[in-house]
């Protein structure tokens, strides 16, 4: 074990971040050029891109789960988590070496239906970030031990993994699609690749016989499933929709179709890379030693609370760039919690020694609103006169979570007392 991991020095919570951020990478990458490759590369319609689209949500809900299963129960290669984290980041690195050649792999295998091949890339890619996401997140839980060490791991996660979703963000609008694909083909591989053979995995974890009787709180567990899920509605409904609200209260009624085009993408990806700032920024810096002192629930609600007065604001008086901005910096408060305080309050409710399981359940409480997003709430906002319905629906989702956070226990004397020390 190197002396950076016995010691949990900043180097090693920097290193021991590098795999999910690889994994946020690809991710970002999958967001910001699969539908733009699709349609202007290949000529997708809109229908055909919704169908390689619809391969994500459905891959997170079989892949993470499973792969949870099994990185409890293997070892090899050295690990237990290891082995996914090498196969999924090299995996996810030939599919984006892949998304702009999906042309050339039906020719070289005589496929005349591009669609065909855009499925089957694009569902590798995805179940490839699902392959490796889940140990990438496990393994920050494994190797460090619960409380004040274990917060600052998934702080530390969100911090380096969100900088890098934003250089994703202004490298594709600055640079272009084709050269962020290239830099993640080389990003995505080293930090999955790199970081495995340096951190050292517990092979066994073996839990003290009081913490064993009560290792799993279901109740909890439950509640913060929950919690989450609905902020997940409220953040999914946002990435979905934002466009149709742009559409209407942003763009000047008359402008022309291209100019309109460009405004409101350019909206998209300055919001985006607003709130993505202040994501990641905020859980390191702030939200760990805040929740040193008040718990990490409270900041959490607090967060969420700040988020849903955001999104409301939004819905009744954004109606220009600058104050969707200001506005989207707010919700970047919220987006710093939710990307990184569960993690660390989930895997103290949990069973340890069964920590893939449970990540991948909770992986559910992302994916089922996704999908609740995307397949109910289109008919209600595709149906709304005001568009402003999209941040009310998301205001109101991101409020109840924080209610539904009040309901769940935090137990400061863990978190304030756990010394940074070796796990296992």
């Amino acid at each position: 074990m190197l002396e950076m991991q016995k010691r949990l020095s900043n180097a090693f919570y920097a290193l021991i971040s590098l795999p999910s951020t690889a994994m946020g990478f690809a991710l970002c990458i999958q967001i910001s050029a699969l539908s733009w490759l699709l349609s202007t590369k290949y000529g997708l319609k809109i229908d055909e891109i919704g169908i390689v689209w619809a391969s994500g949500p459905i891959a997170g809900i079989l892949g993470q789960v499973l792969i949870g299963i099994l990185s409890d129960k293997v070892w090899f290669w050295g690990g237990r988590r290891r082995p996914f984290i090498l196969i999924g980041g090299v995996l996810a690195s030939l599919m984006l070496f892949l998304l702009p050649r999906i042309d050339q792999v039906a020719s070289l295998f005589g496929i005349g239906n591009l669609l065909v091949v855009a499925v089957f890339v694009a569902v590798t890619l995805d179940l490839s970030i699902n392959v490796s996401f889940n140990p990438t997140r496990s393994i920050i839980a494994d190797v460090t031990p619960e409380g004040t060490a274990r917060l600052r791991g998934y702080t530390w996660m969100q911090t380096i993994s969100g900088f890098w979703g934003v250089a994703a963000y202004v490298i594709g609008g600055q640079l272009g699609n084709y050269v962020l694909i290239d830099l993640g083909i080389v990003l995505v591989l080293a930090f999955s690749v790199i970081p495995a053979f340096f951190i050292e995995e517990p092979r066994e974890i073996k839990l003290p016989a009081a913490e064993a009787q009560s290792a799993t709180d279901w109740g909890q567990l439950i509640r913060i499933y929950v919690a989450h899920g609905l902020s997940w509605v409220g953040v999914q409904t946002m990435f979905v929709y934002i466009i149709a609200f742009i559409q209407q209260h942003l763009i000047a009624p008359g402008t022309p179709a291209d100019a309109a085009n460009a405004q409101s993408g350019q909206a998209i990806g300055y919001a985006f890379a607003i709130m993505s700032t202040v994501g990641f920024i905020l859980p390191a810096l702030v939200f760990g030693p805040l929740a040193q002192k008040i718990g990490r629930v409270r900041v959490q609600v607090a967060s969420l609370a700040v988020m849903a007065v955001a999104y409301f604001l939004i819905a009744a008086s954004a109606r220009t760039p600058m104050q969707l901005y200001g506005f989207m910096a707010l919700v970047g408060v919220g987006w710093a919690a939710i990307v990184s305080l569960p993690f660390a309050i989930m895997t103290e409710k949990a069973d340890r020694s069964r920590m893939g399981y449970f990540m991948g359940i909770f992986n559910l409480s992302v994916v089922l609103p996704q999908l609740f997003a995307s397949l109910v709430l289109n008919k209600i906002i595709a149906n709304a006169a005001d568009k402003a319905i999209v941040f009310e629906i998301a205001g109101g989702c991101l409020a109840a979570s924080a209610v539904m956070w009040l309901l769940v226990k935090d137990d400061q004397s863990v978190a304030m007392a756990a010394a940074p020390q070796a796990a296992h």
